[in-house]
């Protein structure tokens, strides 16, 4: 499966880091797809690009069909009223490049 030209401009607007991160962001299922739009500027139809781009077809279909199951908690409006954050109340705050404790 061969990558069109709006895949590939998505993806070299990164660098190989960022790309990694929204590719880990995008597979966590807490992390819903306004977290990768606030960070990196993309909108959920973006990512879905990059992921179809960058996974494996069995992966990427594995993927979707989580993201959509009602598993995953990628899209806002699907989420619990409660949560009202993007991190999780157990990650720890990184400030000054140092790990600050709980």
């Amino acid at each position: 499966m061969g990558k069109n030209s709006t895949e590939i401009i998505a993806e070299q607007e990164f660098s190989e880091r960022e790309l990694d991160r929204i590719i880990e962001m995008a597979w966590e299922d807490r992390t819903p797809f306004e977290a990768i739009e606030f960070q990196f500027g993309l909108p959920e139809k973006e990512v879905i690009k990059i992921m179809r781009g960058q996974l494996k077809e069995s992966s990427f279909k594995l993927w979707r069909k989580r993201v959509n199951s009602g598993v995953s908690s990628k899209h806002v409006k699907k989420r619990s009223q409660e949560i009202k954050r993007f991190k999780c109340t157990r990650q720890k705050a990184i400030t000054g490049n140092k790990i600050s404790k709980r």
